[in-house]
């Protein structure tokens, strides 16, 4: 199976309007990052897309892809879902509606926003989506076994989502024991840090991810939701352990 990080970003992107920093005027591609989402592909060519924020179709375009089987979403704030509406094209071609599967709160969310698309009378050319609610340990997608990860992102319940032995988790601050026992010794952790310092609200930063890095034993660990304020990705990812690599747009793993 492939990972595909379609945007490694924070909710502003990096760029950052109207910013000169450093990193904002870099001309590495891996300092230009979209917002975080990315897409899973299986070995029989199932796509799996987690999360589809404001940058989505020109994710898509960028990366020469052009099919989604369905959708995983982990929470329902803005650079994780506003992006739904641009799966029209892919929906009308599959000629049925986007499998979503999430929490049941995230899900009345995305019902209320999109009301339109699931109106009883839909307007011509609306989406149209069939909402899943995650309220199980465990459940398969396209005969792919999915197992929810429960954490907090402040103190709002989000889903990170591990496939195989490999755990997708963006939005985090706060873990319980009973995740931290779940993401003990994967194959690969990818998960969100921020900046260096100082610390944040609702994200990890950098000390605190070297500390789950000892704790968890990943065999590799790759960052993203990465904000400007990190730094040029060349000059961190030299600092960095072994094991552990900030991630970039279009950048593929094998799990």
């Amino acid at each position: 199976m492939k990972l595909k990080f379609l945007g490694t970003g924070t909710s502003q992107g990096v760029p950052v309007i109207g910013c000169k920093c450093k990193v904002c005027t870099s001309t590495n591609f891996k300092d230009k990052r979209f917002r975080t989402s990315a897409l899973v592909t299986s070995d029989f060519g199932k796509k799996i897309l987690i999360d589809c924020g404001p940058d989505f179709r020109q994710q898509m375009l960028d990366n020469d892809e052009a099919h989604v089987d369905v959708v995983l979403i982990t929470h329902e704030h803005t650079d994780h879902v506003i992006g739904l509406d641009d799966l029209r094209p892919i929906i009308f071609r599959n000629k049925k509606d986007m499998p979503i599967y999430t929490l049941p709160r995230v899900a009345k969310q995305i019902k209320d926003k999109f009301h339109y698309a699931f109106a009883e009378i839909k307007y011509p050319g609306a989406p149209s989506f069939e909402m899943h609610e995650i309220n199980i340990e465990k459940f398969k997608v396209e005969n792919i076994e999915v197992t929810p990860i429960h954490f907090l992102h402040y103190k709002l319940p989000v889903l990170g989502f591990k496939i195989k032995n490999l755990c997708y988790i963006t939005d985090a601050s706060f873990f319980p024991e009973e995740t931290l026992e779940m993401l003990k010794n994967l194959d690969v952790l990818i998960i969100n840090c921020l900046r260096k310092l100082p610390s944040h609200i609702s994200h990890f930063v950098l000390p605190e991810i070297l500390e789950l890095n000892k704790i968890l034993n990943p065999k590799k660990m790759y960052l993203l939701h990465i904000s400007h304020e990190f730094g040029l990705h060349d000059e961190v990812q030299k600092e960095l352990p072994k094991n552990m690599f900030l991630a970039y747009d279009s950048l593929e793993i094998e799990f």
